[in-house]
């Protein structure tokens, strides 16, 4: 039997994965869905009382203690709809799509470490709070992830309406552009571990987390992740004000409900992913760190869903404060500054790498240094694209005289100062003007 001070002491690699009894490997299957649809219902309750609260209004408050049972009550309705499939609508694709949404979300959670090795209660087993990890787990979740857009873009294609085909186009080129920038981020952290293992990169950072080391990488994940979920200020492939609702604007009941819920899961996801590719993983913040059991036994498990609920406040935070971009300046923030600040910052960090092997200059100290003007590049970056944003709606266009096609009836040009508001001069006949 072993001791819980000796389980403290181990570490998580990929040794340990794949010597579970199948019972283990079905409650950490059946724990990680039941903790994803409660911690889905808890979010979209919380996200209705903190933008509630920021706009000065109640929230939910009278289903259950504080509301709580509001999410739930929302969901029951949802499912008590009717189930409409619109007549031009390709009926199989349009089935599947929601389905091909929701189940990605779930999948990628299977490489998330959630805390080191525990002792499952009433039980001697020992067991890493992760149902999986493998040498490629970071790669896995993307591709996972990726699939989902699938959803995204056959619902939108498949429903038979200009609106959603134009919601289901904008997914797509949108997660093009921001998973390049998401991916490349992702380098900085592989070279900086050594390694595409999760629970690896987790015990990497056991001294100091790379959101510090590797700054640039975490601020363009952190802008990338919310255009990679379709969230506000970036959700235009749902923008009600051009697209009535995008994608899912012919869907209904239960085909609704389950792309709401890949949303929400796809943003417990890639802040998952930050929290364990970032800010440590399961790892105590300091100064808790300080204390000798923060590590240990189901104390993990608290500090890494108190990281997820910062981030998923993030979210909320961006929402009720940012208004949409425009289409286009939300492309060219993808292509023109974070792709080539990424491509920038991989060269930086794999020339540190390089020089701190041939000198007494600890790798930290150098990248951290290079980090802070590569963040401060960025963020210069983005003022200026503001300012001469700014500058171009001051500045008016010159008018340009429409031109005639050929054989039409000539049209005169407008006056400078536009049409006259004074009274209108009277019409004779019959007299040559």
């Amino acid at each position: 039997m072993i001791s819980t001070s000796s389980i403290s002491v181990l570490s998580v690699g990929l040794d340990d994965f794949g010597k579970d009894p199948w019972w283990v490997i079905g409650i950490k299957t059946l724990a990680v869905f039941v903790v994803l649809v409660l911690l889905t219902l808890f979010n979209i309750w919380f996200e209705r009382r903190v933008v509630a609260r920021m706009q000065h209004r109640i929230g939910p408050n009278v289903n259950g203690p504080f509301g709580l049972l509001q999410s739930l009550a929302d969901g029951v309705k949802l499912a008590l709809k009717e189930d409409l499939i619109p007549k031009a609508a390709d009926k199989v694709v349009f089935v599947l799509a929601p389905v091909m949404a929701a189940i990605p979300a779930f999948v990628t959670f299977a490489v998330i470490p959630f805390g080191p090795e525990v002792r499952i209660p009433f039980t001697d087993t020992v067991t890493p709070l992760q149902l999986t990890d493998m040498p490629v787990a970071v790669l896995f979740v993307m591709a996972i992830a990726s699939i989902g857009i699938y959803g995204i873009v056959l619902g939108g294609w498949s429903s038979g309406s200009t609106y959603s085909l134009l919601g289901g186009l904008r997914s797509s080129a949108q997660m093009i552009s921001y998973e390049v920038a998401m991916g490349l981020a992702l380098v900085a952290v592989f070279l900086w571990a050594g390694s595409l293992s999760t629970s690896e990169i987790v015990a990497a950072q056991s001294d100091v987390w790379f959101a510090f080391i590797l700054l640039p990488s975490f601020l363009i994940y952190t802008v990338s992740m919310v255009g990679e979920v379709n969230r506000a200020p970036f959700d235009l492939p749902e923008a009600e004000g051009e697209l009535v609702g995008g994608f899912h604007t012919e869907y209904s009941s239960l085909k609704f409900a389950l792309f709401f819920l890949a949303e929400y899961i796809n943003m417990a996801t890639v802040s998952a992913l930050a929290v364990t590719l970032f800010l440590g993983g399961w790892h105590a913040p300091f100064p808790i760190s300080l204390w000798d059991a923060a590590n240990t036994g189901w104390w993990p498990l608290l500090w890494f869903f108190g990281k997820l609920m910062l981030f998923i406040f993030f979210f909320i935070w961006l929402r009720g404060t940012l208004p949409r971009l425009r289409y286009d300046q939300f492309m060219a923030f993808g292509w023109k500054v974070l792709i080539p600040v990424a491509l920038g910052w991989i060269v930086a960090v794999a020339f540190v790498r390089l020089l701190s092997t041939d000198s007494n200059i600890p790798q930290g100290t150098i990248l951290v240094g290079v980090g802070v003007v590569a963040a401060l590049f960025l963020v210069g970056s983005l003022v200026a694209e503001a300012v001469d944003r700014r500058r171009d709606r001051r500045t008016p266009e010159p008018e340009v005289a429409p031109t005639a096609a050929p054989g039409a009836y000539p049209v005169p040009p407008m006056p400078v100062g536009g049409p006259t508001r004074g009274p209108a001069a009277p019409l004779t006949f019959g007299e040559e003007s």
